[in-house]
């Protein structure tokens, strides 16, 4: 049984990756085929999120057989849309109350309530580029967002930022009267831009790699 601790960001990602990975292929993946569709720098770290998924009653492992993980209990999962990515000359067309269900878009994924923290009105979108590599948000990852507009320091969140008509993914603060849009890239600077120029679409709540 689960021992009430919450999942790390890698165990769910790992427990993620391997539900999805039974899914498709009808078998379960092997610690080398985790290592590299979670971008794992080693196997060993694997089999330590493993041996923390199995104290926690999520999977069962057969040590001596190769690929025998067995996942635990029922997950409750959900259909969001994927709406496009995040990219330069457009706002992102976040679904209205009347077009919100997934079959109403081209793409849709599987996740789990944990990953969405039971919120209504979520959806994923496909980043583009780098500048937030440092918190392991990596181009052509998906990432889980929520419909909002309002926000707190230090969030997550897609900005159209209308006098450039260009939307970003970035951490955003209130700063001196004005936005900064803080990148996790110590290569880039931040954006500064008046609040009346900004107009939050979203706030992320998970990272999804790119296998998704």
């Amino acid at each position: 049984m689960n021992n009430g601790k919450s999942l790390s960001a890698k165990q769910q990602a790992i427990l993620s990756y391997i539900r999805d990975f039974i899914g498709r292929h009808d078998y379960p993946p092997s610690i080398r085929d985790i290592q590299e569709g979670c971008h794992i720098s080693s196997t060993s770290v694997v089999d330590y999120n493993l041996k923390a998924l199995e104290r926690q009653g999520h999977i069962r492992r057969d040590r001596e057989v190769s690929r025998a993980i067995e996942l635990v209990g029922r997950v409750k999962m959900r259909t969001v849309p994927v709406i496009g990515q995040i990219a330069a000359g457009q706002p992102i067309p976040v679904p209205g109350s009347d077009t919100w269900a997934a079959q109403d878009f081209e793409e849709a994924i599987e996740v789990t309530d944990q990953m969405t923290k039971g919120r209504e009105n979520v959806f994923a979108l496909r980043v583009k580029g780098t500048s937030m590599i440092d918190a392991l948000v990596n181009d052509g990852d998906l990432v889980l967002m929520e419909t909002a507009s309002a926000w707190d320091d230090g969030d997550m969140v897609a900005v159209w930022l209308k006098d450039r008509e260009e939307t970003t993914l970035k951490k955003i603060y209130r700063e001196d009267g004005r936005v900064r849009l803080q990148p996790a890239n110590t290569t880039m600077d931040p954006i500064y831009v008046d609040a009346a120029d900004v107009e939050v679409q979203g706030r992320v709540l998970y990272r999804l790699g790119p296998g998704f």
